[in-house]
């Protein structure tokens, strides 16, 4: 998101321990991380980091982070949700994030990279084209992002969104085909809705890759409320021909809160994040926001199975028969935890493995570049 679209507060996040992620499966931890657990049995909060909103780096203001990955030199790639004309050119950074079993002790901005178009030249810094949200490592080295691109009602501002492959100094690669369906038409009678569309990113052990709309297609019907929930479609990609492939439903919940403080924007949910766990499985970040409440934020897993409907060729999933993916319930996240108060979760990584041997996840914070935010980082210990 951006804040011109939401301010968020900084009232956020985390975090009641944790169900059971599944006992029996071998899962693969990816993006540029080790290989993942065997089993998730819980969490443990490590502990948090902030950066204060208006920090500088190389004289342009460092915030807006909508995804997070690691490396294989064990840095971070976080993109920022900088759709140009605001603070400046669309951008990532490239971040050393420093934590024991103990405490995260330093965050680092290393490097600051522009997005560049087709053309080579950097992305316009001077007027809206894109909306990157998701970064992922891919397999060859290279990142992928997402954008949610531009609605517009003047057609020479509309963008579309996208899934692309860039290289690590910003150069375009290559475009994924994806469907037209989840495309902008008029933010009403069909497609996808303003600033609603590509924040999600994974990609899998076997190297596909995952997208989704952050709530419902305009066709699939209304978006999430206090009172229902909505569907969206997680995409998939293949990366070996650029092609779209099956589409899986995925049905958020109504908005967790019991009524929403008045505000200047409704309630909303959405999912912003995907992380891989196995070629099937996923950890998927659920947000719910309600001015002057907060955010809350629910971690579940969420799982192809073998019956899940394909549902591609289904122009609409209201009154439709189908079977979504599977989602439990792995964490549930209130406004406090731990006498950290907490921000708006936008990203997942897998982290480095402790002295113990177990696996970690960092999460980052969107702070939309509110001064009553911050981009804060969560480190946390994954207990098989």
């Amino acid at each position: 998101m951006n804040k011109a679209d939401k301010v968020r507060s900084p009232a956020s996040v985390l975090l009641a321990l944790v169900l059971a992620f599944g006992t029996a499966t071998g899962l693969a931890g990816c993006g540029g991380s080790d290989d993942g657990p065997e089993t998730i049995g819980s969490l443990r909060l490590i502990g948090d980091y902030s950066i204060k909103t208006k920090t500088l780096f190389d004289g342009v203001e460092f915030g807006g982070i909508s995804g997070l990955d690691r490396a294989p030199d064990g840095s971070y790639w976080a993109i920022s949700d900088e759709r140009g004309g605001e603070r400046g050119t669309p951008r990532f950074y490239n971040l050393g994030i420093q934590f024991d079993d103990k405490a995260i002790q330093a965050v680092t901005i290393r490097k600051m990279v522009t997005l560049k178009g087709r053309d080579g030249q950097p992305l316009p810094g001077t007027r809206r084209t894109v909306d990157p949200e998701g970064i992922r490592v891919a397999p060859n080295g290279n990142l992928y992002v997402s954008s949610e691109g531009n609605f517009s009602t003047d057609p020479a501002s509309l963008f579309q969104p996208f899934v692309r492959e860039i290289r690590v100094d910003g150069s375009f690669v290559r475009d994924f085909e994806t469907p037209a369906a989840f495309n902008y038409v008029d933010n009403t009678t069909s497609g996808g809705r303003n600033n609603k569309l590509f924040e999600a990113l994974a990609v899998t052990p076997d190297s596909s890759v995952f997208t989704a709309n952050e709530d419902a297609l305009v066709e699939d019907g209304p978006l999430t409320t206090l009172a229902a929930g909505s569907v969206i479609r997680v995409l998939k990609l293949d990366p070996a021909t650029g092609k779209s492939g099956a589409q899986y439903a995925y049905q958020l919940p109504k908005i967790p809160l019991d009524k929403a403080a008045s505000g200047s924007f409704p309630p909303d949910n959405g999912l912003p994040e995907l992380l891989a766990v196995s070629n099937n499985e996923f950890i998927a970040i659920e947000r719910a926001f309600a001015d002057g409440v907060g955010n809350t934020i629910r971690l579940t897993r969420a799982t192809i199975e073998p019956d899940t409907t394909d549902v591609r060729s289904f122009k609409s999933l209201v009154g439709a028969s189908y079977k979504p993916m599977k989602r439990e319930l792995l964490l549930e996240m209130p406004v406090t935890y731990q006498g950290v108060k907490l921000d708006n979760i936008e990203g997942i990584s897998w982290g480095p493995r402790l002295a113990n041997g177990n696996r970690t996840l960092v999460l980052v914070a969107d702070n939309n570049f509110a001064d009553n935010q911050v981009t804060q980082f969560l480190a946390f210990e994954v207990r098989p």
